[in-house]
C-alpha cells in the first residue's frame, strides 16, 4: 500500500511534464491566483493520509507540514506573474522548501519504523510544490520540465557520461570516497530496474531542484556564464556534506558531488530537457552503487 501511495505521488509530479496539464495549471493560477493557496492545504491532507497509513500520525507532524507547505507559497503570493528575473523572495521560498528536509526537521515526531516512507512522501510534496510555485505560479522561463524534444536529448547524457565517470572513478579513489571498481554481484534483473528506481526516486527531484529551480534562477539573475554553473555544482556539493558513508561533515562527498553537479548542469544547459541531466545523473548513481 506505501508503494502504491509513493507512485500515486510520483505520477502526480510526472503529470506536469504533458504540455495540456501545465498549461491548465498555469491559466488556473493566472485568472485565479489566490487558488495557489489550496496547495498547502490540499499536500498537507496527502500527508495525513499517508502518515495514517503508516500508523504515525499526529496533530502537532500534521501541522508542522501544513506550516512548511504554506511558508514558500507566503513568499512568492505578492510577487509578480509570468516571472522573469528571480526575487530575493523566490529563493527564500526554494530554502524553506529544500532546508527542512535536508535536516530532516520533525523527524522526532515520527516513529522510526515510518520514518523512511514518510521521508519519501515529504519529498515527493516538496517536489510537487516546487513545480506549482515556479512552473504553475510564477511561470519562470527555463526550467525545462518537459520531455525529450529530440535525438540530442539522448546522447548528450551518454556523451557526457562518457568524459564523466573516468574523472569522477579516479577523483574518487584518490580522495578515498569510493574502493577501486569491482565486477557487480547483483542479479541483472535487479541492476536493469534499479535505473528507474534511482530515476525516479533520486535523479530526477535532485535535478528538479538543483537544475530546473535553483541552477535556472541563478542564471536567470546572473546569467548564464562559466561562474554560474559552478555556484549551482557549489550548492549542489555542499548539499552532501551531511550524507555518509564518511565522517560529517563529508568533504570527499561534497568533492565528488561538485563534480558531478558541473556535469549534470552543463547537460541541462546544452539539452531542452531537465530529463538529460536526470539520465546522466541516474548513470552516475548506478555505477557507483553496483560497481562500487
Amino acid at each position: 500500500m506505501q508503494t502504491l501511495f509513493l507512485a500515486l505521488l510520483l505520477a502526480a509530479v510526472f503529470a506536469l511534464f504533458i504540455p495540456p496539464a501545465q498549461a491548465r495549471l498555469q491559466t488556473l493560477l493566472s485568472s485565479k491566483p489566490a487558488a495557489i493557496f489550496a496547495a498547502p492545504i490540499l499536500l498537507t491532507a496527502v500527508f495525513a493520509a499517508a502518515s495514517l497509513l503508516a500508523g504515525a500520525f499526529s496533530l502537532m507532524l500534521t501541522a508542522l507540514v501544513l506550516l512548511y507547505t504554506a511558508a514558500p507559497v507566503a513568499c512568492v503570493f505578492p510577487l509578480t506573474r509570468p516571472a522573469k528575473t528571480p526575487h530575493a523572495l523566490d529563493f527564500l521560498a526554494i530554502l524553506l522548501l529544500w532546508l527542512p528536509l535536508e535536516f530532516a526537521a520533525g523527524q522526532s515526531l515520527v516513529p522510526r519504523p515510518a520514518q523512511g516512507f514518510l521521508h519519501s512522501v515529504a519529498y515527493g510534496i516538496a517536489i510537487l510544490l516546487g513545480l506549482l510555485l515556479f512552473l504553475g505560479f510564477r511561470q519562470f522561463p527555463g526550467m525545462k520540465y518537459r520531455l525529450p524534444q529530440d535525438k540530442r536529448d539522448l546522447w548528450l547524457p551518454l556523451a557526457a557520461f562518457a568524459v564523466t565517470a573516468p574523472v569522477l572513478v579516479v577523483l574518487g579513489v584518490a580522495i578515498g570516497f569510493i574502493p577501486p571498481p569491482h565486477l557487480p554481484v547483483q542479479p541483472a534483473g535487479r541492476m536493469a530496474g534499479a535505473m528507474g528506481l534511482i530515476l525516479a526516486g533520486t535523479a530526477l527531484p535532485e535535478e528538479i531542484l538543483f537544475r530546473a529551480l535553483i541552477q535556472n534562477l541563478l542564471m536567470l539573475r546572473f546569467g548564464s556564464g562559466p561562474r554560474t554553473l559552478l555556484l549551482a555544482a557549489f550548492i549542489f556539493g555542499c548539499a552532501h556534506l551531511d550524507n555518509g558513508p564518511q565522517p560529517l561533515p563529508n568533504w570527499r562527498y561534497m568533492i565528488l558531488a561538485t563534480v558531478a553537479g558541473i556535469a549534470y548542469g552543463k547537460v541541462f544547459v546544452m539539452a531542452s530537457t531537465v530529463f538529460s541531466s536526470a539520465a546522466l545523473h541516474t548513470l552516475v548513481d548506478w555505477t557507483k552503487h553496483f560497481f562500487f
